[in-house]
């Protein structure tokens, strides 16, 4: 069974240099959690500029689903690097482009009526909505959940509510967005039980935040993340977006799903809306689009996208290589990696559950495929976070080679690559219980 490989001190003497070389000019605001200075990848495997092997639990962020270095991602880029890099979609046509709208209009919920705005990003893909969403409704309000997560540029920061370090000093923000309260099981809305929680979060925005904030003529559109994902990947309860659907429509308010950490196969299925039951109006994407290369797209029918030439636009969105990056992408999820993702996905659930058994300070195990969160807590009655404890695990695993990121105040996520086996995925969680077992003292 293949495993991490670690052959020097951590940080070695080699990625030390860089760490110096990085303190000095690179923006101190990235969110390190600790020192690994990655040199190459390769599938679900990553080594250090020291050679230290890694096994990789958070696929770049969830953005890597075919693995690193794929080789069928690799040819299809080299063969377009070789052809076209850029010449600008937003001025000039291309068939890769047409090609991944076409497909995205496949496989996106709903009818093959639809049309893609192509971007760089989630944030991009978000923003992209946003304009949208006034442009056809003239609405001037937006809703958005706490928890959420959406971007850092100045609309998606807006709509986002995770933590206040990415807001702190940046305001004032884009006007007219109101946040509702996320139904999370394990951290209900006003202690609510889980099968009153849905009803209650409605009950609270059509007679609350309606009646006293927002008038919900004036709402054009709700965003939200089918699980949230730096939230803490929370999962809502299964009734929950059909009954805000419900809700929706009979304002006339567009549902937004930000699938950008959640969708491309992560959940076993292709977007984790799927689950849940209801078509979304638009669906914003990024990340695992591209396994690796940037892109991002906002994906709505065409009755709503239907602005004129001008209203929106960008320079690198739809990259011919991005974009056949992301062709082969989805093949390779439609092969087989989306039922791995299932099939593996549960065996980690199921695995994980028998961990929280074993450890009071696992408050809870959750998620739905290879989007998987285990938050930890000081007691297991008060469910006070215990985001030191936390920040202790993801260390201690990075020592042993496991690279896991957190998420919320006090969640591990594990979002591998897709192509995670159960070998793997033993191999993580042997070391991921040592973890636990040194962090604990």
């Amino acid at each position: 069974m293949e495993r991490p490989e670690i052959r020097t001190e951590l940080p070695g003497p080699k990625a030390k240099k860089w760490l110096e070389k990085d303190k000095l000019f690179i923006s101190p605001s990235y969110p390190r959690s600790y020192p690994a200075v990655i040199e190459r990848g390769q599938g679900v495997w990553v080594w250090d500029v020291d050679g230290n092997k890694y096994l990789d639990v958070n696929a770049g962020i969830a953005v890597c689903v075919t693995g690193h270095c794929h080789p069928e991602i690799v040819k299809v880029a080299q063969e377009q690097t070789a052809k076209l890099i850029h010449m600008s979609g937003t001025d000039f046509y291309y068939p890769y482009q047409v090609q991944l709208a076409e497909k995205l209009a496949e496989i996106v919920p709903g009818a093959q009526n639809k049309r893609a705005f192509l971007t760089n990003s989630g944030t991009e893909s978000n923003e992209a909505a946003m304009k949208l969403v006034r442009y056809k409704t003239r609405r001037t309000y937006f809703m958005a959940f706490y928890g959420g997560f959406h971007g850092r540029t100045y609309g998606s920061m807006s709509l986002s509510a995770s933590k206040y370090i990415h807001r702190k000093h940046f305001g004032p923000f884009v006007p007219h967005v109101i946040h509702a309260p996320f139904p999370n099981p394990y951290r209900p809305f006003a202690g609510a039980k889980e099968d009153e929680l849905s009803d209650t979060i409605i009950d609270y925005i059509e007679h609350e935040i309606f009646h006293r904030l927002v008038a919900p003529e004036d709402v054009g559109a709700i965003f939200f993340e089918p699980i949230q994902g730096e939230g803490g990947y929370v999962v809502p309860p299964m009734d929950f977006f059909k009954k805000l659907k419900a809700m929706a429509d009979k304002y006339e308010i567009l549902l937004v799903a930000d699938e950008v950490q959640s969708g491309m196969g992560r959940t076993g299925k292709m977007f984790a809306i799927e689950h849940f039951g209801i078509i979304p109006d638009i669906v914003t994407l990024a990340k695992g689009i591209a396994s690796g290369f940037p892109l991002g797209a906002t994906v709505a029918p065409r009755s709503l996208m239907d602005w004129p030439v001008g209203a929106h636009a960008n320079t690198f969105g739809g990259n011919p290589v991005s974009c056949m990056a992301a062709l082969k992408t989805i093949e390779l999820l439609e092969n087989g990696l989306i039922e791995n993702a299932e099939r593996v996905g549960n065996y980690l659930l199921n695995e994980l559950k028998k961990i929280q058994e074993r450890y009071e300070v696992v408050g809870d195990v959750r998620g739905i495929g290879l989007m998987i969160g285990v938050e930890f807590v000081e007691d297991p009655v008060t469910k006070k976070p215990a985001s030191k404890l936390r920040d202790k695990v993801v260390y201690e695993a990075f020592k042993r080679g496991v690279l896991f990121l957190g998420a919320g105040d006090s969640v591990v996520r594990w979002s591998p690559p897709l192509i995670f086996t159960k070998e793997n995925a033993t191999v993580a969680l042997e070391i991921f219980d040592e973890a636990i077992r040194a962090a604990l003292g």
